[in-house]
């Protein structure tokens, strides 16, 4: 266990120098969009401010919050489920209706920080359970990279089913998943013991669920987790042809993992997905900065709407009890 800092000494910098990172790049990028928005609005003979209003304008919103209202909600239970069936594969038997408002309340917290979301789930486990802290943690890990597997193997399959299509610097996604997957094999074979069996950093609690892990668990977090990614698929290209840009469902395959993957960079208002965007649509750069301002965060801000119905549930099965003398 490590020393608690002596009275007085001055807080640790890891916090503020993240922070500080994130919001120089969502910086750099809102800097980015203003010029590309910018120079959009002058070819139309018209300044910032009153195209990308005329653009906001322009969407009809009641069709819009049709189609995000339904995959935010199909969103939350197919998140709820994965959580759900990998802490019953490694870490304590727990019904489904029980993960699902825990689960649905942390990401009120996710707002802020998705890791300390996760973290909420391994209190929820230890004070019900008396699951060790670490080993929920681990859990939490294992379906991060099981995060990393699908979005890659999802990105493949779009790219090659659009090659022509997207831009050149997406063909550098095959030879990226050649990459994911050695090192996933590489996994499964170091938790196996096959590759370093002498070395111990694979006993650690935070490796608790990778020890236990077989190519088909992984395998069945891909499959169930897929479903999300599909249905978003169909929901953003709904939703951008209700921005003006018609884009087909097999090149949006090919372009919404790497986005996500730019989603999971740090930095407020998800600003490396929106430019992301504007990147890949730079003739309708007014069109795709408000479509991956209101996607993204509306996506984030009702998923925590979600978690407010769920919160008095949450608080009282996460702290309603006394930890068990397991614990």
């Amino acid at each position: 266990m490590s020393e608690a800092a002596p009275e007085g000494a001055p807080p640790r910098k890891n916090g503020f120098l993240s922070h500080a990172i994130g919001w120089a790049i969502a910086i750099a990028c809102f800097v980015y969009l203003y010029f590309r928005i910018d120079a959009a609005a002058a070819r139309q003979g018209s300044s910032f401010a009153p195209y990308l209003a005329s653009v906001f304008t322009s969407v009809p919103w009641g069709q819009w919050l049709a189609l995000m209202i339904p995959y935010s909600l199909l969103f939350l239970l197919i998140d709820s489920a994965v959580v759900w069936r990998v802490i019953n594969w490694f870490n304590a038997r727990v019904a489904y209706v029980d993960v699902l408002p825990v689960r649905a309340s942390t990401y009120i917290i996710s707002i802020l920080n998705e890791q300390v979301g996760k973290g909420a789930m391994a209190v929820y486990l230890n004070r019900r359970d008396g699951v060790p802290g670490w080993q929920v943690g681990s859990s939490m890990l294992f379906i991060m990279f099981c995060e990393l597997l699908y979005l890659t193997l999802w990105a493949t399959v779009g790219v090659t089913l659009r090659w022509d299509a997207l831009p050149e610097v997406f063909h550098a996604i095959p030879l990226l998943a050649l990459g994911v997957a050695a090192f996933f094999v590489f996994v499964v074979l170091y938790f196996r013991g096959t590759i370093l069996p002498n070395n111990r950093i694979r006993e650690r609690d935070i490796m608790h669920a990778f020890r236990q892990a077989r190519p088909g668990h992984y395998l069945g977090i891909i499959l169930l987790r897929s479903p999300a990614l599909l249905a978003a698929v169909a929901v953003y290209t709904s939703c951008l042809g209700l921005f003006g840009v018609d884009v087909g469902m097999g090149e949006m395959l090919g372009y919404l993992p790497v986005i996500f993957f730019g989603a999971a960079v740090p930095g407020p208002m998800r600003s490396v997905a929106i430019t992301l965007w504007v990147t890949l649509f730079p003739d309708n750069a007014g069109e795709m900065a408000a479509f991956g301002l209101v996607q993204h965060n509306f996506f984030i801000f009702f998923n925590a709407a979600i978690g407010l119905l769920f919160l008095r549930r949450a608080n009282r099965e996460i702290w309603g009890s006394a930890p068990t003398p397991s614990a």
